[in-house]
């Protein structure tokens, strides 16, 4: 295994981290883990060298928002010496906070949950511009400096989903010690993006990069023409490690977090990691190959939306261009549970839309909107 730095705290990370989300179910159930198999799993990475496993508050749970399964199985597995392997990372479910006794409340719950007396790197969960002014207001960063000084926390950080924009000003509120974005060969300006993984390590944070594989977009269904550029290449290449060498390629980055289901999944990624979890940079061939694969997904986009947001307030509370990204991953990267989940978060769905044209009006790309809006109700519903 290959070991980097984990930003201003010294730490030797694992260049893989194990992520407790996306562990094998029973029945087709989240909320039903295979425990042997998950546990079997777990322990073989970490037997290989990981000590990094990552989990939240509602992985794995019979309903969204509600406590998971992933927590109480991370701490069953993680007995008999394992624990004290590894940094255990989880997070505070900001959206269930409405005080400020909610977390400690929670993170009191968390331990209980995890089987620990203390928690190594604890996040705010996926942090955006509203969920980050409501805790600050509630006094998180009173809690989190609480929470370290009493030992139940050892380093704080946050996860985000927001806009480029919000991130800066979450980085300089606070002494972070690391931070968790969304980061692959395709996601360069999303969210966080390549400008917010160069912010935090400049000052300092660990950065954490969780959906490497864009949430298996990258690992399945790959269009012809992107699999040809990975058989073509030479020496040919495999497009899931092809996929997380891009992201260990960045020297920015403290790890990668992998959510696998089955015992091969980690097999291979123990095997990736060992030969690239080194920050070596990528040849500018290498590179080359990276935009390649970037041209064959943009080629595929069906809205040519550059989200510069004209057609915003909607006066029917349509978000215009949320639906747009939505129906631009499922073109891309043929997924329709992936892109349902993006377009269920959206914030006024397409049948919202009464038909005024406005939008049209104001569009830059000239784009159909309302025809584009159709589609999406008929692909997603509602």
């Amino acid at each position: 295994m290959r070991y980097r730095t984990f930003g201003r705290t010294g730490e030797k990370v694992s260049a893989l981290g194990f992520g407790c989300m996306r562990l094998p179910v029973l029945d087709d159930r989240q909320d039903r883990i295979d425990e042997p198999l998950a546990t079997a799993m777990l322990r073989h990475a970490i037997d290989q060298g990981v000590n990094y496993v990552d989990t939240a508050y509602p992985y794995h749970s019979a309903a969204m928002g509600s406590p998971g399964e992933s927590e109480p199985f991370v701490g069953r597995a993680l007995t008999g010496g394992y624990r004290e392997r590894v940094l255990l990372a989880t997070k505070l479910p900001v959206w269930s906070v409405q005080s400020a006794d909610d977390m400690d409340r929670i993170l009191d719950h968390q331990l209980e949950r995890l089987a620990t007396d203390h928690i190594d790197c604890y996040l705010l969960h996926g942090l955006n511009a509203g969920s980050w002014g409501k805790v600050a207001k509630l006094g998180a960063l009173d809690f989190l400096d609480r929470a370290r000084t009493d030992g139940r926390i050892r380093y704080a950080g946050f996860s985000f989903h927001d806009e480029g924009p919000v991130f800066a000003p979450i980085v300089d509120s606070y002494g972070w010690d690391f931070c968790q974005i969304q980061y692959n060969y395709m996601d360069l300006d999303y969210q966080a993006g390549q400008a917010g993984l160069d912010y935090a390590a400049e000052r300092g944070l660990a950065v954490v990069v969780m959906e490497p594989l864009k949430g298996g977009r990258l690992a399945n269904r790959i269009p012809a023409g992107v699999r040809e550029i990975w058989e073509q290449a030479e020496p040919p290449r495999d497009p899931i490690a092809s996929a997380l060498s891009f992201v260990w390629s960045r020297p920015g980055v403290s790890l990668l977090l992998s959510g696998m289901s089955t015992m091969e999944q980690v097999v291979h990624n123990l095997e990736t990691a060992d030969r690239f979890g080194q920050p070596a940079g990528l040849s500018e061939e290498e590179e080359a190959l990276f935009e390649m694969a970037r041209s064959v997904y943009r080629a595929r986009t069906r809205a040519d939306c550059t989200a510069c947001r004209y057609c915003l307030p909607c006066s029917a509370g349509v978000d215009i261009p949320g639906i747009m990204a939505a129906l631009n991953d499922v073109s891309q990267y043929e997924d329709p549970a992936a892109s349902r989940w993006l377009y269920n978060n959206v914030s006024g769905k397409a049948s919202l839309c009464e038909d005024c044209a406005e939008c049209e009006e104001v569009c830059p790309q000239d784009l159909p909107i309302r025809q584009l809006l159709e589609e999406a109700r008929q692909l997603f519903g509602d």
